[in-house]
């Protein structure tokens, strides 16, 4: 009897070893997202743009919505849709947008989540490699400048453009 024990305990030895060495799901920590959002907002301040930065987790979940003094009641609504899109597909919402207009048969898209926003504005946030979330900024004149604050957050924190 021993002796199955033994050998069932060798045997089993290197799947508990492997469990263990699994490596813990990366995420975005709240400092992190705070500082993006301020930075993305600062950006379009900057500029004269009154607008709303949201981010969400990898999940979805909202993290953090900032919206600048005198910005549009659209704006949060925007930012969050936009930075959920982003999260959810991994992608910028200006290239999905884009692939959606050049390939009709992927229009469904637009209708996967009622709180997608297709349009430019909304990117990816990665750290190294691994999607940990979404940026979206909405409210400036075009999603080309929403998009370029969203970036500068980006940038602030070290992610990945």
């Amino acid at each position: 009897m021993i002796r199955n024990l033994v050998i069932a305990a060798a045997l089993l030895t290197p799947f508990a070893a492997q469990a263990q060495e699994l490596p813990t799901a990366p995420y975005l920590p709240l400092t992190l997202a705070t500082q993006a959002a301020d930075a993305a907002l600062q950006a379009c301040v900057a500029e004269g743009h009154n607008v709303s930065v949201a981010i969400v987790a990898r999940d979805g979940a909202t993290k953090v919505l900032l919206k600048a003094d005198n910005s549009g009641p659209h704006t949060g609504s925007s930012a969050e849709g936009k930075a959920f899109t982003s999260a959810a597909m991994g992608r910028d919402t200006a290239g999905l947008a884009e692939f959606i207009s050049t390939a009709p048969a992927n229009a469904g898209l637009r209708d996967m989540d009622a709180r997608m926003v297709i349009q430019a504005g909304g990117l990816p946030i990665r750290i190294g490699k691994a999607l940990v979330g979404g940026i979206g900024v909405g409210g400036a004149p075009s999603g080309d400048i929403d998009a370029g604050c969203a970036v500068a957050g980006l940038k602030a924190i070290g992610a990945a453009e």
